[in-house]
């Protein structure tokens, strides 16, 4: 039997054979692919595998990208919460000063309306400070004499009467609120007519009618307005709202407490009314008692008539 050796270089398919080979099975599966889709179960599968490998490798990369990316964000949004904030301040700042404007406006409109009502001079002034004396209530407004304001008118804002005028100066007048201890109004109750006279206490802003038999017609709610007989306040304008009556048999005076109706201490603008009607002098006054006991003045001889012309 013969024997021969291997071949030292073992030889296979050429190069233009194998080429063929893998191309038809290249087109063969593209075919299948395309047409039938039997690559797909493959193709999933060899995509699982690979994709924890692909995660993995890609790591590193995503890792230094948020690091990068997270800086940036958190530089981003810091500028842009200051730039909020500020555009909210802003914004803030704008809505109080058109909500002050929208109120002013409105209560200007209203003082306006209470100026046609009232048919008299009004002065329109505002409310520039309160003194600081713990035990007054006053406010300084920005009329005085040289807006023809003098003592004794009565001011008001759109509710009603918040004062009447004390003290004047060229430029600025003082203005004695209602709450104060030493002020007095005289009122009517508007449901049933009885008249009074109300006293500010002080020390809490309230109103104390005072004087007011215990069976007197009053009850809780009724509102006060001027009575108009001192000739100060126009008649009709509210002054306060009854809160509180208490009645005790053992005293004749009920103790009635009131609210004041208009914004003691609200609004910064208000109405000065110049009060032109004329009334007679009162009768109780020291200045008419020294009129009535002055004596009269003698009356001046009545000259004789001429003789007519043409008679002797």
């Amino acid at each position: 039997m013969e024997y021969s050796p291997p071949p030292f270089f073992k030889r296979g398919p050429g190069l233009l054979t194998r080429f063929g080979f893998f191309a038809l099975i290249s087109i063969a599966l593209l075919v299948a692919d395309a047409r039938f889709g039997y690559m797909d179960a493959a193709r999933n599968t060899l995509a699982a595998v690979v994709t924890p490998f692909q995660r993995l490798f890609a790591m590193p990369a995503d890792g230094v990208a948020r690091v990068g990316e997270f800086f940036v964000t958190q530089a981003s949004l810091r500028r842009e919460n200051d730039r909020l904030k500020r555009d909210a301040l802003n914004n803030a700042a704008a809505l109080q000063t058109q909500q002050a404007l929208a109120a002013e406006n409105d209560n200007l409109r209203q003082l306006l309306a209470m100026q046609q009502r009232l048919a008299r001079t009004t002065v329109p002034a505002e409310i520039l400070h309160a003194p600081r004396d713990p035990f007054s209530r006053r406010v300084v407004v920005d009329r005085g004499s040289q807006h023809e304001v003098r003592p004794g008118l009565a001011v008001i804002d759109r509710l009603g009467v918040i004062g009447q005028v004390t003290r004047v100066f060229p430029f600025a007048s003082e203005v004695t609120l209602i709450t104060d201890k030493e002020q007095a109004v005289p009122i009517q109750v508007l449901r049933s007519g009885v008249r009074g006279v109300t006293f500010g206490i002080g020390y809490d802003g309230m109103l104390e009618l005072r004087f007011m038999p215990v069976n007197a017609d009053i009850q809780n709610g009724d509102l006060l307005v001027t009575s108009g007989i001192d000739g100060t306040y126009p008649a009709g304008l509210p002054v306060a709202v009854v809160s509180n009556i208490e009645r005790n048999a053992a005293y004749a005076f009920a103790r009635i407490t009131c609210t004041p109706a208009a914004g003691i201490s609200s609004y910064g603008q208000v109405l000065i009314v110049n009060t032109a009607e004329t009334h007679p002098d009162n009768p109780l006054s020291p200045q008419s008692e020294a009129k009535r006991a002055a004596p009269a003045p003698a009356p001046s001889p009545t000259p004789a008539p001429e003789p007519a012309p043409g008679r002797r």
